[in-house]
């Protein structure tokens, strides 16, 4: 099988890419990545010189390049995004034009081309907040920030080619995932590479966002079950059934690290924040029989363990994730 995975430097790309060769060693894995903040070519080095696997740096967007790899796979999986949230309130531009306009790109290059399967990595986040249960796929789609409604775009529109064009293509939705090389601007690594500077851990609010997490290597493992059984024109949502405030959450990191509570300082809301996210799972168990198999509280673990034995590999990053803030924080205020 021949693969185009894009946005593979990134956090759950990376770790998609590396399942995949160590799982299905005769695969061929072309990722494509434009290498913005997120994406970063450390996250691979081991397997960079995997004979199966080939970096190409160049954006979704760009129609010659996606078009010239599309012929050359049977599939593509798109992680690339703009994924963050508090980017987005700052500067939604990027997230429309990446998110919405690169999958539409990407779509035409696969029906182009006769793919196979298309898969689009979305997020839970495209459901909104829940007070109560769980969204399930058939639920409505009614995002709340500027990231969530990229998201949310890509999904409607992957949606239309399968009702329009008959196009075999497949939508995940994915909880908040955590695990290795993720980028520290999330709230796992952020907190626990603060931590362990001793730098005050940011919380928004009353700290009691409700988030359900899932283990990055469970992520993977239902992917890749959507990849090879997945039903075409369906989405599938993707829980860690793990529901816990932030609060508590950073608690827990604290503990772990052995830290003090008096680094925890709560800071002003963010706009638009969804107070908790919810997913229901059952179609992805009882269809394709996927289970996350990672314990909240040992994965947890692992991961601070991670970022304690990788310092070398967050500092830098930290540094120029700041200047970026920074600088667009500027933009903001002065509009």
């Amino acid at each position: 099988m021949k693969l185009l995975i894009t946005g593979g430097a990134g956090f759950i790309g990376s770790n998609f890419i590396r399942y995949i060769l160590n799982k299905y060693p005769e695969y061929k894995i072309i990722n494509l990545d434009k290498l913005t903040y997120a994406g970063n070519l450390e996250n691979l080095r081991d397997v960079e010189k995997n004979k199966n696997y080939r970096f190409v740096k160049g954006d979704i967007c760009n129609e010659k390049i996606v078009n010239e790899l599309a012929s050359q796979v049977d599939i593509i999986i798109n992680f690339a995004a703009e994924t963050h949230v508090d980017r987005s309130i700052l500067e939604a531009g990027s997230f429309i034009q990446t998110d919405i306009y690169g999958t539409y790109i990407l779509l035409e290059a696969a029906r182009k081309y006769n793919h196979k399967k298309y898969i689009q990595i979305s997020t839970d986040e495209v459901y909104g907040s829940i007070v109560n249960g769980s969204f399930s796929e058939n639920d409505p789609i009614r995002p709340n920030s500027p990231y969530s409604a990229s998201k949310a775009g890509c999904d409607l529109l992957v949606q239309a080619y399968i009702k329009t064009y008959n196009f075999p293509a497949v939508i995940v939705r994915p909880s908040n995932n955590f695990g290795p090389y993720q980028y520290p601007e999330k709230i796992i690594p952020l907190f626990i590479t603060n931590a362990i500077e001793n730098i005050q851990l940011p919380l928004y609010g009353d700290g009691l966002y409700v988030r359900d997490w899932l283990y990055v290597i469970d992520n993977c493992e239902a992917i890749d079950l959507v990849l090879h059984k997945g039903n075409i024109g369906e989405a599938y949502n993707i829980s860690g059934g793990n529901e816990i405030t932030n609060i508590e959450l950073t608690r827990m990191i604290l503990k772990l690290l052995d830290k003090p509570e008096s680094l925890i300082k709560y800071v002003k809301d963010r706009p638009g924040h969804d107070r908790r996210y919810s997913l229901n799972s059952n179609k992805i168990k009882s269809e394709l029989g996927w289970y996350p198999k990672h314990k909240f509280e040992d994965a947890l673990k692992q991961t601070v363990n991670w970022y304690v034995e990788n310092r070398k590999w967050w500092l830098n990053i930290k540094k120029k994730q700041q200047e970026y803030i920074e600088f667009y924080k500027k933009q903001y205020e002065q509009r």
